[in-house]
Protein backbone atom coordinates (compact mmCIF):
# COMPACT_ATOMS: atom_id res chain seq x y z
CA UNK A 1 0.00 0.00 0.00
CA UNK A 2 0.97 3.13 -1.15
CA UNK A 3 1.03 6.53 1.42
CA UNK A 4 0.06 8.48 -1.55
CA UNK A 5 -3.60 6.20 -2.29
CA UNK A 6 -6.64 7.67 -1.23
CA UNK A 7 -7.97 7.62 2.59
CA UNK A 8 -12.04 6.16 1.64
CA UNK A 9 -15.10 7.73 3.48
CA UNK A 10 -18.74 6.84 3.38
CA UNK A 11 -21.77 7.86 4.79
CA UNK A 12 -25.67 7.46 3.83
CA UNK A 13 -25.87 10.70 2.02
CA UNK A 14 -23.94 14.61 2.92
CA UNK A 15 -23.18 14.29 6.50
CA UNK A 16 -19.98 12.15 6.19
CA UNK A 17 -18.70 15.62 4.06
CA UNK A 18 -18.85 17.02 7.63
CA UNK A 19 -15.69 14.47 8.70
CA UNK A 20 -14.11 14.95 5.31
CA UNK A 21 -13.55 18.58 6.24
CA UNK A 22 -12.38 17.51 9.50
CA UNK A 23 -10.04 15.73 7.81
CA UNK A 24 -8.72 17.78 5.13
CA UNK A 25 -8.06 20.30 7.66
CA UNK A 26 -5.28 17.89 9.84
CA UNK A 27 -4.57 16.25 6.80
CA UNK A 28 -4.70 19.04 4.55
CA UNK A 29 -2.61 16.67 1.71
CA UNK A 30 -4.68 13.39 1.93
CA UNK A 31 -6.06 12.29 -1.62
CA UNK A 32 -9.83 11.20 -0.53
CA UNK A 33 -12.40 9.75 -2.53
CA UNK A 34 -15.79 9.78 -0.65
CA UNK A 35 -19.28 7.75 -1.17
CA UNK A 36 -22.58 9.05 -0.39
CA UNK A 37 -25.20 6.25 -0.78
CA UNK A 38 -27.85 8.86 -1.64
CA UNK A 39 -30.42 6.59 -3.30
CA UNK A 40 -31.03 4.71 -0.11
CA UNK A 41 -30.40 7.57 2.44
CA UNK A 42 -31.27 7.56 5.29
CA UNK A 43 -29.83 4.77 6.94
CA UNK A 44 -31.22 5.43 9.91
CA UNK A 45 -34.68 4.28 9.89
CA UNK A 46 -33.71 0.94 8.27
CA UNK A 47 -33.38 -2.65 9.59
CA UNK A 48 -29.57 -3.94 11.17
CA UNK A 49 -29.57 -6.36 8.33
CA UNK A 50 -30.07 -3.88 5.69
CA UNK A 51 -28.02 -1.43 6.57
CA UNK A 52 -24.91 -3.88 7.02
CA UNK A 53 -25.95 -4.89 3.31
CA UNK A 54 -25.59 -1.32 2.30
CA UNK A 55 -22.48 -1.00 4.72
CA UNK A 56 -20.58 -4.01 2.84
CA UNK A 57 -21.57 -2.81 -0.42
CA UNK A 58 -20.41 0.86 0.01
CA UNK A 59 -16.96 -0.43 1.58
CA UNK A 60 -16.70 -3.15 -0.88
CA UNK A 61 -16.61 -0.31 -3.65
CA UNK A 62 -14.45 2.26 -1.80
CA UNK A 63 -11.64 -1.15 -1.59
CA UNK A 64 -11.83 -1.46 -5.02
CA UNK A 65 -10.82 2.02 -5.50
CA UNK A 66 -7.31 0.71 -3.85
CA UNK A 67 -7.63 2.87 -0.88
CA UNK A 68 -5.56 2.73 1.88
CA UNK A 69 -7.91 3.32 4.79
CA UNK A 70 -11.59 3.54 5.20
CA UNK A 71 -13.57 6.14 7.28
CA UNK A 72 -16.90 5.06 8.31
CA UNK A 73 -18.18 8.49 8.38
CA UNK A 74 -22.12 7.27 9.31
CA UNK A 75 -23.45 6.86 13.41
CA UNK A 76 -26.02 4.60 12.29
CA UNK A 77 -23.54 2.23 10.32
CA UNK A 78 -20.64 2.25 13.47
CA UNK A 79 -23.23 1.27 15.81
CA UNK A 80 -24.99 -1.43 13.60
CA UNK A 81 -22.04 -2.50 10.93
CA UNK A 82 -19.02 -1.96 12.35
CA UNK A 83 -17.34 -5.10 13.50
CA UNK A 84 -18.69 -6.71 10.07
CA UNK A 85 -16.90 -3.99 8.15
CA UNK A 86 -13.75 -4.00 10.66
CA UNK A 87 -13.71 -8.46 9.45
CA UNK A 88 -14.45 -7.68 5.96
CA UNK A 89 -11.68 -5.25 5.08
CA UNK A 90 -8.56 -5.35 4.00
CA UNK A 91 -7.64 -1.94 4.97
CA UNK A 92 -7.88 -0.52 8.55
CA UNK A 93 -11.34 0.37 9.51
CA UNK A 94 -12.22 3.84 11.52
CA UNK A 95 -15.45 5.10 12.61
CA UNK A 96 -16.73 8.49 14.56
CA UNK A 97 -18.28 6.58 17.47
CA UNK A 98 -15.29 5.45 19.63
CA UNK A 99 -14.36 9.39 18.66
CA UNK A 100 -17.33 10.80 20.17
CA UNK A 101 -17.26 8.40 23.05
CA UNK A 102 -13.95 10.00 23.72
CA UNK A 103 -14.39 13.28 23.49
CA UNK A 104 -17.55 13.21 25.61
CA UNK A 105 -15.33 11.48 28.74
CA UNK A 106 -12.95 14.74 28.88
CA UNK A 107 -16.25 17.17 28.04
CA UNK A 108 -18.76 16.46 30.81
CA UNK A 109 -17.96 17.17 33.90
CA UNK A 110 -21.14 17.01 35.82
CA UNK A 111 -22.27 13.70 34.14
CA UNK A 112 -25.66 15.14 32.72
CA UNK A 113 -25.06 14.14 29.50
CA UNK A 114 -27.48 13.80 25.81
CA UNK A 115 -27.06 11.93 22.94
CA UNK A 116 -28.97 12.68 19.82
CA UNK A 117 -28.69 10.30 16.89
CA UNK A 118 -30.83 7.94 14.46
CA UNK A 119 -33.52 5.70 15.55
CA UNK A 120 -31.01 2.84 14.64
CA UNK A 121 -28.18 4.58 16.20
CA UNK A 122 -29.77 5.03 19.88
CA UNK A 123 -31.96 1.34 19.61
CA UNK A 124 -28.72 -0.09 19.38
CA UNK A 125 -27.76 1.21 22.33
CA UNK A 126 -24.13 1.71 21.62
CA UNK A 127 -23.31 5.06 22.78
CA UNK A 128 -25.10 4.76 26.07
CA UNK A 129 -23.57 1.57 26.87
CA UNK A 130 -19.58 2.72 26.65
CA UNK A 131 -20.42 5.63 27.78
CA UNK A 132 -21.95 4.04 31.05
CA UNK A 133 -18.64 2.19 31.36
CA UNK A 134 -16.58 4.90 31.00
CA UNK A 135 -19.26 7.38 33.27
CA UNK A 136 -20.93 4.65 35.67
CA UNK A 137 -22.74 7.50 37.69
CA UNK A 138 -23.72 9.46 34.52
CA UNK A 139 -26.79 10.54 34.12
CA UNK A 140 -27.68 9.71 29.99
CA UNK A 141 -30.66 10.60 28.12
CA UNK A 142 -30.65 9.33 24.59
CA UNK A 143 -32.86 11.00 22.17
CA UNK A 144 -33.93 9.42 18.83
CA UNK A 145 -34.35 12.39 16.15
CA UNK A 146 -35.58 11.28 12.52
CA UNK A 147 -36.32 14.23 11.13
CA UNK A 148 -32.64 15.99 11.69
CA UNK A 149 -31.79 14.09 8.41
CA UNK A 150 -33.96 14.93 5.47
CA UNK A 151 -33.80 18.10 6.96
CA UNK A 152 -30.23 18.87 6.82
CA UNK A 153 -30.37 16.90 3.36
CA UNK A 154 -33.04 19.40 1.98
CA UNK A 155 -31.06 22.58 3.16
CA UNK A 156 -33.38 23.46 6.12
CA UNK A 157 -30.38 23.33 9.00
CA UNK A 158 -31.42 26.88 9.82
CA UNK A 159 -34.86 27.28 8.53
CA UNK A 160 -37.59 28.18 10.90
CA UNK A 161 -39.15 24.58 10.91
CA UNK A 162 -36.22 23.21 11.82
CA UNK A 163 -36.48 25.07 14.81
CA UNK A 164 -39.44 23.86 15.92
CA UNK A 165 -38.93 20.40 15.00
CA UNK A 166 -35.27 20.63 17.68
CA UNK A 167 -37.50 22.28 20.40
CA UNK A 168 -40.11 19.14 19.63
CA UNK A 169 -37.35 16.69 20.01
CA UNK A 170 -35.43 18.32 22.87
CA UNK A 171 -38.20 18.88 24.97
CA UNK A 172 -37.08 16.35 27.53
CA UNK A 173 -34.14 18.06 28.04
CA UNK A 174 -35.53 21.09 29.27
CA UNK A 175 -35.82 20.47 33.34
CA UNK A 176 -32.35 18.31 32.81
CA UNK A 177 -28.92 20.46 33.74
CA UNK A 178 -27.42 18.92 30.62
CA UNK A 179 -24.00 19.63 30.47
CA UNK A 180 -22.97 17.97 27.71
CA UNK A 181 -24.68 17.03 24.54
CA UNK A 182 -23.39 14.33 22.28
CA UNK A 183 -24.13 14.93 18.49
CA UNK A 184 -24.89 11.24 17.25
CA UNK A 185 -25.09 11.69 13.68
CA UNK A 186 -22.64 13.64 11.33
CA UNK A 187 -25.75 15.77 9.68
CA UNK A 188 -26.19 17.20 12.88
CA UNK A 189 -22.99 20.13 13.45
CA UNK A 190 -25.30 22.07 10.57
CA UNK A 191 -27.62 22.22 12.94
CA UNK A 192 -25.76 23.27 16.18
CA UNK A 193 -26.64 26.48 15.94
CA UNK A 194 -30.51 25.49 16.03
CA UNK A 195 -29.85 22.64 19.17
CA UNK A 196 -27.18 25.42 20.90
CA UNK A 197 -30.31 27.80 21.22
CA UNK A 198 -32.71 25.54 22.23
CA UNK A 199 -30.37 23.91 25.06
CA UNK A 200 -28.95 27.66 26.23
CA UNK A 201 -25.06 28.02 26.54
CA UNK A 202 -24.40 25.63 29.78
CA UNK A 203 -24.59 22.64 27.72
CA UNK A 204 -21.45 22.33 25.73
CA UNK A 205 -22.20 20.63 22.28
CA UNK A 206 -19.88 17.28 20.70
CA UNK A 207 -18.99 16.82 17.30
CA UNK A 208 -17.15 13.66 17.10
CA UNK A 209 -15.05 14.38 13.44
CA UNK A 210 -12.74 16.18 14.70
CA UNK A 211 -11.50 13.37 16.99
CA UNK A 212 -12.60 10.92 14.47
CA UNK A 213 -9.47 13.07 12.38
CA UNK A 214 -6.81 13.27 14.94
CA UNK A 215 -7.42 9.11 15.06
CA UNK A 216 -6.85 8.79 10.95
CA UNK A 217 -4.04 10.82 11.14
CA UNK A 218 -2.40 8.63 14.01
CA UNK A 219 -3.26 5.50 12.41
CA UNK A 220 -1.28 6.30 9.17
CA UNK A 221 1.51 7.72 11.15
CA UNK A 222 1.52 4.79 12.92
CA UNK A 223 1.84 2.35 9.88
CA UNK A 224 4.01 4.71 8.22
CA UNK A 225 0.54 5.85 5.71
CA UNK A 226 1.06 9.54 5.79
CA UNK A 227 1.33 11.16 2.58
CA UNK A 228 4.02 13.11 2.42
CA UNK A 229 3.85 15.05 -0.80
CA UNK A 230 2.86 18.49 -0.60
CA UNK A 231 0.66 18.81 -3.82
CA UNK A 232 -3.09 19.98 -4.05
CA UNK A 233 -4.83 16.57 -2.58
CA UNK A 234 -7.11 15.05 -5.23
CA UNK A 235 -10.85 14.50 -4.30
CA UNK A 236 -13.34 12.41 -5.93
CA UNK A 237 -16.57 11.91 -4.84
CA UNK A 238 -19.36 9.49 -5.61
CA UNK A 239 -23.26 9.42 -5.26
CA UNK A 240 -25.57 6.68 -6.08
CA UNK A 241 -28.18 8.83 -7.13
CA UNK A 242 -28.60 12.68 -8.03
CA UNK A 243 -25.18 13.79 -8.29
CA UNK A 244 -26.34 17.29 -9.28
CA UNK A 245 -27.49 17.74 -5.89
CA UNK A 246 -24.89 15.97 -3.96
CA UNK A 247 -22.53 18.86 -5.82
CA UNK A 248 -24.83 21.83 -4.88
CA UNK A 249 -25.36 20.71 -1.44
CA UNK A 250 -22.53 19.34 -0.21
CA UNK A 251 -20.33 22.61 -0.50
CA UNK A 252 -22.67 23.56 2.79
CA UNK A 253 -21.42 20.35 4.46
CA UNK A 254 -17.28 20.93 3.11
CA UNK A 255 -17.18 24.63 3.17
CA UNK A 256 -15.48 23.72 -0.14
CA UNK A 257 -16.77 23.85 -3.87
CA UNK A 258 -17.55 20.72 -5.34
CA UNK A 259 -16.73 20.70 -8.88
CA UNK A 260 -17.74 17.36 -10.18
CA UNK A 261 -19.31 14.40 -8.80
CA UNK A 262 -19.74 10.95 -10.54
CA UNK A 263 -22.95 8.62 -9.97
CA UNK A 264 -21.52 5.27 -9.49
CA UNK A 265 -23.90 2.51 -11.67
Amino acid sequence: MLPEASIGIFDSGFGGLTVMRAIHHVLPHENIIYFGDTARLPYGSKSAETIIRYSLESSSFLIDQGIKLLVVACNTVCSVAFEQLQKSCPVPVVGVIQSGIEQVVKTSHAGCIAILGTRATIASGVYQQQIQQRLPHADLTAISCPLFVPLVEEGYGEHPLTELVVQEYLHPLRLKAVDTVLLGCTHYPLMQTMIQKSLGSQATLVDPAPACAEHVRSLLAETHLLNQQTALPHYQFYVSDDPEKFRLLGKTFLNYPIEHVVLKR
